[in-house]
């Protein structure tokens, strides 16, 4: 597993290097062709051949940036942004839609003069990690940049100087994979320097850092954004135009694309704070395209930009606990927002544009630090630790540890990381961008449409993916429904479609739509009263956009409501991002107006982690020394268990369970080694029939004897077992195991109701028991639906064993077991426990406690399928006993 993992990581990591070196032989033969009569490509072939190759760098980088190496994906993404914005560039100048040589260097100067900036800030770290390969790649590609702007202002000047640096880049590849294939060749033998894979150890940023591997390449989406726009203030290009929107979507689709990433990594923050700013490129290249095109500069209704400025203020400050350089940084755009209010037409003025140039430098200083802390054991102060120190001293406020495993999800295990704090804020900026009025004028001279269809619309059908993802179900209906609606909404009402339209058509889609929310509706009450509300005030906005269609609006109405709804999203905005900052206290969403059994809504607190990492475990052990009781999986389905020597546990588990006394709970140990301490008070013969038995799904039932008094039961004792006999198990499960050694022996019974089927699914056990559980391990399906087999060892001092059920295990393997055992016992072989008796030492008698040979192992038994099931007794639950 580990060889095939390292063999992924190399064959990503050689396609981005790969794929660098031909994109920079593309444009060395295409500089070194070129002259003053033309391109020696053609520009849209060569702006075709360059989107191919980035879209390459793109899914290297994305796939390595689960390896945990933020300097290759940091270059390969930066790379891929460049080559996407200069080949759309290339492919608008081939079209002709660019005309002139000057308006293709003021197309191309801006998002150049960025990259020049970024990778020559990757080179110096790279150099201060003395990365060779990283570092020669970025700088060379950085002059390469530069050069071009030279040769964007006179051909002789730039375009050999140009040819030669993507020259230098292709021998350093081609150095590259040489260095990789000769490491192959003598299986890692010879390795030139800087051609060899870092260790997986390597690979992961030191322990406490909490920035996204990916979070690097949205402050460059910044710094090209920022560079953009601030050129026109600085003189370098005249004005703002078409053949700069390339640059700008480029930057917003690869911010939503750090947005996705930053939900992988469990970054709920970073993916709203680069969220938001991709809506704010698309809206910055909507209005210039539509300025290039109908000449009237669209200006932005102010409410807008006033709720984005709280949205960012609200985010930086709580960003700021994660280190104060994150919140000062944001606090730019709270700036840059309130310029867009105070200049309506904001993107063309002065004002805008000077705060554009403060984000210029202000993201290319964060994005040093945060690429040397990423690496360098000598970190630049970023104000990590000073929230956290200042909320340590009151006891009012608690952070929450942002640990990978305390993202659950609501039922299960997800990759991502909760989107419910992008998903609302996104409703507010789509309710106050429709609160504007047109007027007059036609939609597209009001900034709404990039608004109402970016964050409303796309932004939101992202939230409920991730919704689904980790289980949220309604959740995930609401905003993906919401998400097309404001998307239908905004093209229909502000993109110029609407006009004559209005009538019996649009009225029935708008009617469809809410009798979809309906349905949303009513399940909010089994969710929570904020989340009802919200749904609730939404059903009012679809009724302001029915009258609306069929010219029966009230003056006022559809104003008054989507300020409501703005208002309450607002409040889910703010409950969601505190409560995912602070552990205690919480903002209240209220309980669910109707509660089922099994439906906790959003007042559930029970962890369910997953079962795969040890954490997980110690983390449900604690929950369980401390009194709880917990779902499990095993070797055949759910379970639900509590610890032995907590007996309000054990009694709790029952009730839970509604246990009938004819079904006793079981007794469940990690090894036979756990009771060693009574190994005088059982059967010789019991005692090895164990030991050739375990682990395996067979549970045996023996008779009750007072070595029960060990696992300190006390009076729930009487819950596990009947007054002659108990059940005990050791599990063939790797993770039931290592939970009982950390616990000790646990109290057992199966995780469903009496009566009710076996518990195949992590996802079940909530369902069924509600919020009485205190912890779910989850492993996705079990692996069998068959139950365990229940041998009767009762009447084994005689030499009999029965069978209460025949499950997993057949009847055949059990009794060839129990043979074998006999004829050692025949044969003399007593237990090693009595042969103190005749004179030898403990030492010696283990000494001679040996398995027997052809005995059976725990993988013969997993192995011998169900043959001979025909003795199996009716029973609906894996561990409720007859």
């Amino acid at each position: 597993m580990a060889e095939s993992q390292s063999e992924t990581e190399s064959l990503h990591f050689s396609i981005g290097i790969l794929g660098i070196a031909g994109g920079s032989l593309l444009l060395l033969v295409n500089n070194y062709g070129s002259g003053s009569e033309g391109s020696l490509v053609p520009d849209t072939a060569l702006g075709v051949l360059l989107l191919i190759i980035a879209t390459l760098l793109a899914y290297a980088g994305i796939h390595r940036s689960f390896y945990r190496n933020s300097l290759f994906v940091s270059l390969c993404l930066t790379i891929s942004a460049l080559w996407y914005g200069s080949g759309l560039v290339h492919i608008l100048f081939g079209e002709a839609i660019i005309n002139g040589r000057e308006s293709l260097r003021n197309a191309m100067v801006p998002g150049l003069a960025a990259f020049t900036l970024a990778l020559f800030v990757i080179c110096i770290v790279a150099v201060l990690q003395k990365d060779i390969v990283h570092s020669f790649i970025a700088l060379s590609i950085c002059l390469a940049c530069a050069h071009q702007i030279a040769g964007l202002a006179d051909i002789a000047f730039g375009q050999s100087a140009t040819a030669a640096c993507f020259l230098l880049v292709c021998f350093v590849c081609a150095y590259f994979g040489f260095g990789r294939l000769l490491s192959y060749i003598t299986r890692g033998k010879i390795e030139p320097p800087g051609t060899g894979l870092r260790k997986k150890a390597d690979l992961r940023p030191a322990q406490g850092e909490d920035v996204c591997d990916v979070a690097t390449v949205g402050l460059v989406m910044n710094l090209l954004s920022a560079s953009v726009l601030a050129c026109p203030l600085l003189g370098v290009v005249p004005q703002l135009f078409s053949g700069l929107v390339p640059w700008l979507w480029t930057a917003g689709v690869f911010q939503l694309g750090v947005c996705i990433l930053s939900y992988r990594a469990m970054d709920a923050l970073a993916a709203t704070f680069y969220g938001f700013t991709a809506v704010l490129k698309f809206a910055e290249g909507y209005s210039v395209l539509v300025t290039d095109l109908t000449e009237v500069v669209p200006y932005s209704p102010v409410p807008f930009p006033t709720v984005f400025a709280v949205l960012f203020f609200v985010l930086a400050l709580f960003s700021s606990q994660r280190g104060l350089v994150h919140g000062l940084y944001q606090l730019f755009f709270v700036a840059y927002c309130i310029a867009i209010a105070a200049q309506p037409k904001g993107f063309y003025q002065e004002g805008t544009q000077g705060v554009q140039a403060a984000i210029f430098v202000a993201s290319a200083l964060v994005l040093f630090v945060t690429l040397h802390n990423k690496f360098s054991p000598h970190k630049i102060p970023t104000g990590e630790g000073l929230f956290k120190s200042m909320f340590a001293r009151t006891s009012k406020l608690t952070l929450r540890a942002h640990d990978k495993d305390l993202h659950a999800p609501y039922l299960g295990y997800s990759k991502y990381a909760d989107a419910e704090v992008l998903g609302h804020a996104c409703s507010v900026l789509a309710a106050f961008a429709i609160t504007a009025s047109v007027g007059s004028q036609g939609p597209l001279a009001v900034l709404i449409l990039p608004w109402a269809v970016v964050a409303g619309g796309v932004l939101q059908l992202l939230c409920g993916s991730v919704a689904f993802a980790r289980g949220k179900t309604l959740e995930s209906t609401t905003f993906i429904l919401y998400g097309f609606m404001w998307i239908i909404w905004g093209l229909t009402r502000f993109g110029g479609l609407y006009g004559d339209t209005r009538g019996f058509s649009v009225a029935v889609g708008i009617i469809s739509f809410m009798l979809f929310n309906v349905l949303v509706t009513v399940g909010a009450l089994f969710l929570s009263k904020a989340w009802f509300v919200y749904a609730f005030t939404f059903q009012l906005i679809l009724i302001s956009f029915l009258l609306d269609a069929v010219g029966a609006l009230p003056y006022g109405y559809d104003i008054g409501v989507t300020i409501i709804f703005g208002l309450v999203s607002f409040y889910c905005f703010l409950a969601s991002i505190f409560n995912y900052t602070f552990q205690t206290p919480q903002l209240p969403f209220g309980d669910p107006l109707i509660k089922l059994s099994g439906f906790g809504g959003a007042k559930d607190n029970c962890p369910h982690l997953p079962a795969r990492k040890a954490t997980s475990v110690q983390q449900i052990a604690e929950i369980m020394k401390n009194g709880g009781i917990c779902g499990m999986p095993t070797d055949t389905v759910y379970v639900l268990v509590a610890a032995c020597n907590r007996p309000e546990a054990v009694e709790k588990a029952y009730k839970v369970k509604k246990q009938a006394q004819e079904r006793p709970m079981s007794l469940w140990i990690s090894s036979i080694k756990q009771l060693e301490p009574v190994r005088d008070q059982i059967n010789p013969l019991l005692w090895d029939f164990m030991e050739a038995a375990w682990p395996s799904s067979i549970s045996l039932v023996i008779p009750r004897a007072p070595w029960m008094d060990f696992f300190g039961l006390g009076d729930s004792s009487k819950y596990i077992g009947t007054p002659q006999s108990i059940a005990i198990r050791n599990p063939d499960c790797t993770v039931a195991t290592h939970l009982i050694s950390l616990v000790g022996p646990i109290a057992v019974t199966s995780a469903n109701p009496t009566g009710e089927a076996d518990t195949t699914h992590h996802n079940q056990v909530y369902a069924k028991l509600g919020d009485k559980v205190n912890g779910v391990l989850c492993d996705g399906p079990s692996p069998e639906n068959i139950a365990s087999t229940v041998v009767d060892c009762t009447k084994i001092d005689s030499g009999n064993i029965g069978f209460f059920r025949v499950g997993l295990i057949p009847k055949s393997k059990v009794l060839q077991i129990f043979e074998e055992i006999q004829k050692r016992h025949l044969h003399g072989q007593l237990n090693p426990a009595f042969e103190t008796d005749i004179g030898d030492s403990p030492r010696e008698s283990r000494s001679r406690e040996a398995s027997p040979e052809g005995s059976t192992s725990s993988l013969d038994l997993s192995q011998a399928g169900n043959e001979e099931n025909d003795s199996q007794a009716p029973s609906n639950n894996e561990e409720d006993l007859l």
